[in-house]
């Protein structure tokens, strides 16, 4: 019973850390993994976290990435990509390239930069999102702009995690044929979902196939969450997320990716049922599964993930150096490409430019999974090192709501902003027509 003595505790820290989140609109992922560092270091959880309750925040990770791959809309998102192909390229390839040379000289060790590389590059859309939604600005251009570069952005860095990791961890051999079966292997999984997603789960496609063999529309994943009137669709839907879970597994990837990937797949017409026209399944099971990840499952895996965090003033000081260096240089690169590629590639305004910049430097979710892998599961990243991206986490996830809410005056135009060069003036604000 001692196990659920511990789960009453994390519970009540969730609630209370959802609570406090609230009021001062940050993301509750810093309350969570805050509560867990503060119980674990007055003695509240227990150093070691038993198998339940490490067993029960693994389930709480696969639900969360689901989760966040079934909310995205497939064909906005194909949409967005032309625009904002560079803003993901560049805004991932410059934090990955900051973290990894800048650990890399303070500790050098390549797999442990790898990790941390991994860890900072994918952007928490979420919390921009949440902040852009308090200042009345989430249905912009700049805020489309900046989803779709995070969605990609995202899938970019679970594609890299996939191949990366086995290399870091030892799986594969840094050689040019370990990294041929890891990329093999990583194409023959994405080949797999794609065909899930072409063929196996719809009843009805362009495709000729289904023209050519009717029966295929007999089969598909909407005959599957019907059974019983749509009432089990969430257990459906989420049997099929562990199952490609645990699919990916197989193929040597974290269970995550293969959640991000299940959600990916999952389409709003898939939970529209003829005999119940007014019945909207995919909302009901979409705020079950939401309700799951972000509220009493999910949040589980960030407080024990911050339980990790025993507070060592030594540990802390003798890190300030790379921490003030790391979060220095990816609040500025991550801002720079992030704003210069929305201007030069994706043709946004400069006063979008820059918030797009700013958008993008919340880090959440994934980058607490690479954390996770590395810190607790492979023992690749040090104690110091995992102390450094936390804190730079940290600062990088309150910078987001503060930079948004101070660029807000010049997004809207209310106050002006411009460099000169010369006879030449740059409007950065929203106040009169750019002069080109």
């Amino acid at each position: 019973m001692l196990d659920m003595y511990y789960l009453a505790i994390i519970w009540a820290g969730v609630f209370l850390s959802s609570y406090m989140a609230e009021k001062t609109k940050l993301t509750s992922v810093l309350y969570f993994l805050a509560f867990g560092s503060i119980c674990v270091n007055i003695g509240v959880l227990p150093l070691e976290s038993s198998e339940f309750i490490r067993s029960f925040s693994e389930l709480g990770i696969i639900i969360i990435m689901f989760s966040l791959g079934f909310e995205e809309d497939a064909s906005n998102f194909v949409q967005g990509i032309k625009r904002s192909w560079g803003i993901a390229l560049f805004g991932a390839l410059a934090p990955f390239t900051v973290a990894y040379y800048v650990t890399l000289t303070f500790w050098q060790d390549p797999r442990l930069s790898i990790m941390c590389g991994l860890a900072i590059t994918a952007t928490a859309v979420s919390l921009t999102m949440v902040s852009l939604k308090s200042e009345k600005i989430q249905h912009t251009k700049a805020a489309t702009g900046i989803m779709t570069s995070a969605i990609l952005d995202d899938i970019a860095a679970l594609v890299a995690v996939a191949i990366l990791i086995p290399l870091a961890v030892g799986d594969a051999e840094i050689t040019p044929l370990g990294i041929g079966l890891i990329v093999f292997k990583a194409v023959v999984f994405f080949l797999i979902i794609t065909f899930i997603d072409l063929f196996l789960f719809p009843n009805k496609s362009d495709f000729r196939l289904f023209n050519a063999m009717p029966i295929l529309r007999r089969f598909g994943v909407k005959n599957v969450i019907s059974i019983g009137r749509g009432q089990h669709a969430t257990l459906a839907v989420l049997l099929i997320a562990l199952l490609i879970s645990l699919l990916s597994y197989q193929f040597g990837f974290h269970p995550a990716v293969g959640a991000y990937m299940a959600g990916l797949v999952f389409k709003e017409g898939y939970f529209l049922f003829q005999d119940q026209p007014k019945q909207n399944h995919y909302l009901r099971t979409k705020r079950i599964v939401d309700n799951a990840a972000f509220s009493w499952i999910g949040p589980v895996f960030f407080v024990d993930l911050g339980s990790k965090i025993v507070f060592d003033q030594s540990i802390l000081i003798s890190v300030i150096p790379q921490i003030v260096t790391l979060t220095a240089g990816l609040l500025i690169a991550q801002v720079i490409s992030a704003a210069f590629a929305a201007r030069f590639t994706g043709r946004f305004a400069w006063h979008e430019s820059i918030l797009i910049g700013l958008g993008m430097l919340g880090r959440a979710e994934l980058a607490f999974v690479v954390m996770d892998i590395g810190y607790v599961q492979n023992n690749l990243i040090s104690t110091e090192a995992f102390y450094t991206l936390m804190a730079t986490a940290f600062v990088m996830n309150v910078s987001v709501p503060v930079s948004i809410k101070l660029w807000k005056p010049y997004f809207d135009g209310t106050k002006e902003l411009k460099l000169g060069f010369g006879k030449r003036e740059v409007y950065l604000s929203n106040n009169r027509p750019e002069r080109r």
